[in-house]
């Protein structure tokens, strides 16, 4: 796949600003409903079919692919270009806050390099507020998106558990794939969760466990539209189903993950309908004298010079704080504040996964004898928030809860994975040391809860007012602040995993610390953060209408992390992609109706 080396044409009818998951779907949805659209991406472009080293092992990369700063989760990882830290494009963070910011500049974003977990949000979740009284609701329904939620799965592909459980829906129109066998990890913590009433399912995962029905799904995922079904079943076909070689992480050559650029953007290219721009930083959305989004100004980071890139609409996907970064730059004297930003709302109501884990070793799985424990690189089985009922009925010190991914395995040793052995060994060496290694090796668990942020006053972001990018375009400024029911959660996760175990008859490796603020990672780094443009039914109280739609600009629309009006536990990708087909739904309607 190449990006196209066209520059900009005078005019298209619309500019997709980002290509991850939020820009890729519409990308894919307004080319293949005959719209010309360019993509403008921040990073350089990249193939994963090309550039995935699929078949290197720790032996053949530096610190045998350990992390270093410019790889921060080791030198396999898909990310290119960005991370925690882009030179030249600094943020900052307000007094008392520590807010950290991961910016992935490639094509296709943190679609190459995510954990793949897709679970869908559940009916508890679009109304939050109706249940406990605290943060906001929903402008929609479980039933308003259920129907993408479908249609994204089919498209994308996620295997997952087949029953429905109170508040983790799954598909009822099989769209789903078969998930894997459970490892022997894995059955094991199911069997001592159960008397703890701590259920343990299969997890739902974008990864293809068989291949899909290229013949089946294109035509009930675009009734009516022969464009449509030809580049998407061309695309199903060329994926293969995973053959558990090795780590997602790495992107997928054999297109068996869900990539942007495996499976988005190749069949909106195909169409013959869309002009990516590689290295455009986009600096602000212009206006015309109407009041109308006209186009963006962006930074050909190659040349360093000013492109203006003129549309009939304007799309932004660049990432919930990107987004609201390009929108509070982008001010004229109808917008003083930023575009759109009349109701004051935007960069407001930033929120991020609460994240705490701990480990342990399990004396029942030393000395397994050799078996076959491949299967995908993503967890089999994890388990679901459990305990809504508890919570409703006030019996617990937070108010949202949280799901646990869990590892293990036997599987190829990656680097540092003597490192605490010691522990166990006594301190042998030479021929025993090998014996102990082989004993304990594989004998180690890991629990980590991914839980409910609520949102909160003090935790946005906000244009720094003296500092600027290498570009000469304001940076985002950091405000963050956990609540006691973040840190209440935090700490109740490694009770809860100390627990597991403990009745698995091992041995916890850590405190069990009771302050939870000692336990919770830092703002930003599950790099889930969504919210600061959120959605609504009153201008005055939102950016954008339940359609993702500027209230105040109406060919102004927003498809990334940035609409949410909450975070539920469930990792957001896969509702990003299921709000921005709704999204482009209505902006091919809107657009037949003249509206935009």
């Amino acid at each position: 796949m190449s990006a196209s080396s066209r520059k900009t044409q005078v005019q298209y009818d619309a500019i997709v600003v980002g290509s991850g998951a939020g820009g890729g779907m519409a990308a894919l949805h307004l080319t293949v409903n005959g719209l010309k659209v360019l993509m403008l991406e921040a990073g350089r472009n990249y193939d994963p079919v090309r550039e995935t080293p699929m078949f290197q092992l720790p032996k053949d990369a530096p610190l045998r692919g350990d992390s270093t700063p410019g790889k921060p989760f080791g030198f396999f990882d898909a990310t290119v270009d960005g991370g925690w830290r882009v030179p030249g494009e600094p943020y900052t963070n307000a007094p008392g806050s520590n807010f950290l910011w991961w910016r992935s500049r490639m094509l296709g974003g943190r679609t190459n390099h995510w954990g793949r977990i897709a679970p869908r949000m559940g009916p508890y979740d679009f109304k939050p507020r109706s249940r406990d009284g605290l943060g906001f609701d929903w402008p929609l329904t479980y039933d308003d998106l259920e129907p993408y939620y479908d249609k994204t799965e089919a498209l994308i592909g996620v295997y997952a558990h087949s029953e429905s459980l109170e508040n983790t829906p799954v598909s009822r129109n099989g769209t789903q794939l078969p998930p894997p066998k459970p490892r022997a990890f894995e059955l094991l913590t199911r069997k001592f969760c159960q008397p703890l009433g701590i259920p343990v399912i299969p997890a739902p995962i974008a990864v293809l466990t068989q291949k899909q029905d290229a013949e089946k799904w294109p035509a009930k995922l675009f009734p009516g539209n022969a464009l449509a079904q030809r580049v998407i079943r061309d695309s199903m076909r060329s994926r293969q189903a995973c053959f558990y070689a090795t780590d997602c992480g790495r992107g997928c050559s054999i297109k068996a993950n869900f990539q942007s650029p495996t499976v988005l953007i190749p069949p909106a290219l195909a169409t013959g309908n869309l002009t990516i721009v590689p290295n455009a930083m986009v600096r602000e959305v212009t206006l015309d004298n109407r009041g109308r989004a006209s186009g963006v100004n962006y930074v050909d980071k190659t040349t360093r010079a000013e492109v203006r890139a003129r549309a009939r609409i304007v799309v932004l996907a660049a990432s919930a704080c990107e987004t609201a970064r390009i929108m509070l730059n982008s001010k004229s004297s109808l917008f003083p504040n930023g575009i759109a930003n009349g109701s004051g709302l935007v960069g407001r109501y930033l929120m991020d996964t609460v994240g705490a884990g701990i480990g342990g070793q399990i004396p029942a799985l030393e000395n397994l004898p050799p078996h076959n424990d491949e299967g995908t690189t993503r967890h089999h089985l994890y388990i679901p928030w459990w305990l809504y009922g508890e919570q409703k009925a006030s019996r617990m010190n937070f108010a949202r809860g949280y799901h646990v991914e869990f590892g293990g395995t036997r599987g190829m040793p990656g680097p540092g994975i003597f490192s605490g052995l010691e522990h166990y060994t006594d301190g042998a060496y030479g021929t025993r040391f090998k014996q102990e290694a082989r004993r304990y090796y594989g004998s180690f668990v890991w629990f980590d809860g991914r839980g409910e942020m609520i949102p909160n006053d003090d935790s946005y972001c906000e244009l720094d007012p003296t500092i600027v990018d290498q570009w000469g375009i304001p940076v985002l400024r950091f405000h963050w602040k956990w609540s006691s029911h973040e840190n209440n959660q935090a700490a109740h996760m490694i009770k809860t995993f100390a627990q597991i175990i403990e009745s698995m008859g091992g041995k916890v490796g850590g405190k069990v610390e009771p302050d939870g603020s000692k336990l919770i990672a830092k703002g930003g780094e599950m790099i889930h953060e969504v919210g600061t443009v959120r959605m609504g039914d009153d201008p005055k109280s939102s950016v954008l209408n339940p359609f993702c739609q500027a209230w105040d600009v109406k060919n102004l629309f927003v498809t990334d992390g940035a609409p949410f009006v909450s975070n539920a536990d469930k990792n957001p990708t896969i509702s990003i992609l299921a709000l921005a087909w709704r999204t482009c739904d209505h902006i091919v309607a809107e657009m037949k109706r003249g509206n935009v």
